[in-house]
């Protein structure tokens, strides 16, 4: 057994999202844990505040004989390089999940492009309503449950990343895909070889869930399917009141309850349907779901309203694919009465370079969009891959590298009634931020 004879373990990376929830839940697991990461924030904060020690650099010595890391840390790392020479076991972040999913008599795992956030959160709060014990990792922050809740340990709720293939170390009950289109190019090749991966993933799968919808996800051989267009799981008589969507939802042609989000965007409709499938598949009845289903407020940068700038409503999104800013786009489009000002900041250059005439396409219908500096996050520059070269194929587009630019081009084009929309997986959440009148009482 993986956790046999271990009593500690050191987290390098702490404080990124899905790290700083295993180190939550390694503690609560009665396992001593710290760990390093290299900037302060909220994640670092709030460990420290439950007692788990953080410190920021790279110097801090590692007296645990186990250590944990994420793919954003180079194998150069000072501390994983003196951990490696000193004979350390070395556990990357995917197989410390992947071991810590096997503590658990049943594990749902979401996997996707998009959505994985969303919908592994609105199965946390079906159990949640139906008193279920669980515990759950999420890939983001639930505006009521964080990115770990812990209510027992029948089930584990997961998210299931593609990117590695690190999803490849989880086996799982039920395993959830919601669409396989390509991304993380620095990893797969084409579409081809990451369907691969989905096949592996699924097979790993005592039940998979898949969407209809996509045209790969449904040649998976699955045990149920959803979808806004075909499949068992289907919403029906689909309404909207200010982007927030009521649906009837159908189980084999078999009409079972009507659902009310709360959160907002047709997206969330194709999310809740693939959790309310997975919840049946667990054994849950419609109203029980329903109930879930519409005690789910949202994600934190899932089109969250930060405050203002000018006046204005400042909304960001977590969007770094194009089908993810289309989605959130048209959404913007249909609730704001002005014109929707976008700021887009690139996330890694090999996205941006492989998918760059996606990005150009979709960005394109935007009014004079601005393009923040790229997030390089694990990678080194490629001028190929750059918000540079995106913006050259943007003939409307502006390109600002800092906030005080940012923040000056918003203000000369913002007019009452716009709508302020960010975009990205970087750092460009914490930017607006910082150049807001005022933040909202839930930032």
């Amino acid at each position: 057994m993986f956790f046999e004879g271990k009593t500690g373990f050191y987290l390098i990376g702490i404080g990124g999202v899905s790290m700083s929830a295993l180190a939550r839940l390694l503690r609560d697991r009665g396992f001593s844990v710290r760990g390093s990461d290299q900037r302060e924030s909220e994640y670092t904060r709030a460990l420290r505040r439950e007692g788990i020690a953080v410190s920021i650099g790279e110097d801090e010595e590692i007296a645990e004989d186990c250590v944990v890391y994420t793919a954003a840390v180079g194998e150069d790392h000072p501390q994983l390089s003196k951990a490696r020479a000193a004979g350390k076991r070395l556990i990357p972040r995917a197989e410390l999940l992947g071991e810590v999913a096997k503590l658990f008599p049943h594990v749902i795992s979401v996997a996707g492009c998009h959505g994985k956030t969303s919908a592994s959160s609105m199965l946390a709060h079906v159990f949640l309503a139906g008193g279920r014990a669980f515990t759950c990792h999420i890939g983001g922050e639930d505006l009521s449950l964080s990115n770990y809740f812990s209510a027992g340990g029948e089930y584990f709720i997961t998210e299931a990343c593609e990117f590695g293939r690190s999803f490849l170390s989880l086996g799982s009950e039920t395993g959830v895909i919601l669409n396989t289109d390509l991304d993380h190019t620095d990893c797969y090749k084409n579409g081809d070889e990451l369907f691969a991966a989905y096949l592996a993933f699924a097979r790993n799968s005592e039940k998979v869930v898949v969407c209809d919808d996509d045209l790969r996800a449904r040649r998976i051989p699955h045990t149920l399917s959803f979808g806004l267009n075909g499949g068992d799981i289907r919403a029906e008589d689909l309404k909207s009141v200010g982007e927030r969507y009521s649906f009837t939802v159908s189980e084999r042609g078999i009409p079972l309850v009507r659902v009310k989000l709360a959160a907002v965007g047709k997206v969330m409709v194709t999310d809740a349907l693939a959790a309310f499938a997975a919840a049946r598949l667990a054994g849950f009845s419609a109203e029980e779901i329903r109930c879930g289903l519409e005690s789910f407020r949202g994600v934190k940068r899932r089109f969250e309203t930060v405050g203002t700038l000018g006046g204005v409503p400042v909304v960001c999104d977590y969007a770094h694919h194009p089908r993810e800013i289309a989605a959130v786009m048209e959404t913007a489009y249909k609730i704001c009465h002005g014109t929707v000002r976008v700021v887009f900041q690139p996330h890694t250059y090999t996205r941006t370079r492989d998918l760059l005439s996606s990005f150009v396409e979709v960005l394109r219908a935007a009014e004079s969009p601005i393009i923040y500096k790229s997030y390089a996050a694990r990678e080194p520059f490629l001028p190929e891959g750059s918000a540079y070269t995106l913006v050259s194929r943007l003939p409307e587009a502006v390109y600002v590298q800092s906030p005080a630019q940012l923040k000056r081009r918003l203000l000369g084009f913002i007019r009452p009634d716009d709508l302020v929309l960010v975009l990205g997986a970087g750092d460009i959440f914490g930017i607006a931020v910082s150049i807001l009148d005022e933040r909202t009482a839930s930032v």
